[in-house]
């Protein structure tokens, strides 16, 4: 029987495997350490993962693999040229989550710009209650029509926000982060254009060498202090202490985020200590994992083991 083991099928939450596990004997973990994935996987034909890192000590513990099916799209972890030379298979799931991420942003963008959390709490903490008139007049939210929206990286997941943006009345424009500018949609422009002219930003491009860092201190000055970034693609493509500093500064109005560098994020980041803790909002990495979303990656990579070798 084809053994089959999900190293750390924590992320997955509740969602069923039951697609996966009628092709096979699977033992789910819900975490693993490198120490810990090497033991679990030496007897393993397919090995399931999703930020466990995949290298020549993962490899050599574990000479019955055959197929490698990363729980995502990214395979940074993953040496696939070490697995090619290996005759190990690896397999991604792509699209899976594009509505996920593009609700997951919008949820960002709508709460940055309509200071959801400050209403809410308006309420809850009973200042509404005793004001004297029947609105709070101090705090207006700002129209999103007429505002333009920058996308960094124009892939699936970039489109489907660009669409909803447009219903909203906003003009859209890119950087290619690959810089073919393949989208003639919407007008591609440099990185430099994007920063000055946008109202909100929003990072939807994998974490690679054109990528890292790519936004700065330096650019974070060419933004308008008005504007607010989002990133639910990849850390590090905004540079975290820079954002933290461009905030502290008054350089733009707001962040949110929902991937870091390092995940989880740690207490001592400088994004966690801001003089105004009002002017960022956070989500734990959630933003392709909607109930459906996890769904559809449980059955892809079903797909993908019954694909074979």
């Amino acid at each position: 029987m084809l053994k089959i083991v999900f190293l750390d099928a924590g992320t997955m939450g509740d969602t069923p495997l039951d697609s996966i596990a009628a092709l096979g004997e699977l033992t789910t973990y819900y975490s693993s350490t490198a120490e810990e994935a090497r033991e679990r996987v030496r007897d393993a034909d397919v090995a399931l993962l999703n930020k466990v890192i995949v290298d020549a000590a993962f490899l050599d513990a574990a000479p019955r693999l055959r197929l490698i099916c990363e729980a995502g799209t990214g395979i940074n972890n993953i040496n696939v040229p070490l697995c090619t030379e290996r005759g190990v298979i690896v397999r991604n799931v792509a699209a899976y989550s594009t509505d996920s991420v593009a609700q997951t942003t919008w949820m960002h963008i709508l709460n940055l710009a309509g200071f959801a959390f400050y209403y809410d709490n308006k309420v809850k903490s009973g200042s509404y209650a005793q004001g004297s008139v029947h609105t709070d007049p101090t705090t207006p939210f700002i129209e999103l029509t007429g505002k333009t929206l920058g996308i960094v990286g124009m892939g699936a997941i970039g489109q489907k926000v660009a669409r909803i943006a447009r219903e909203f009345g906003m003009k859209v424009i890119y950087f290619s982060t690959s810089g073919t500018s393949h989208c003639k949609e919407y007008p591609s422009v440099d990185i430099d254009t994007l920063l000055s002219e946008s109202d909100v930003i929003s990072i939807h491009a994998p974490y690679n060498e054109r990528t890292a860092n790519l936004i700065g201190y330096e650019g974070f000055r060419k933004m308008k202090r008005t504007a607010f970034l989002v990133n639910t693609g990849r850390g590090g493509i905004a540079v975290e202490a820079d954002l933290a500093r461009a905030l502290d500064e008054g350089l733009i109005a707001g962040a949110a985020l929902d991937v870091y560098v390092k995940e989880p994020l740690p207490v001592d980041s400088p994004l966690m200590h801001l003089k105004d803790m009002n002017k960022i909002r956070f989500s734990p990495h959630i933003a392709w994992s909607s109930r459906e979303a996890r769904q559809r990656l449980a059955e892809a990579m079903a797909d993908n083991i019954k694909l074979g070798w």
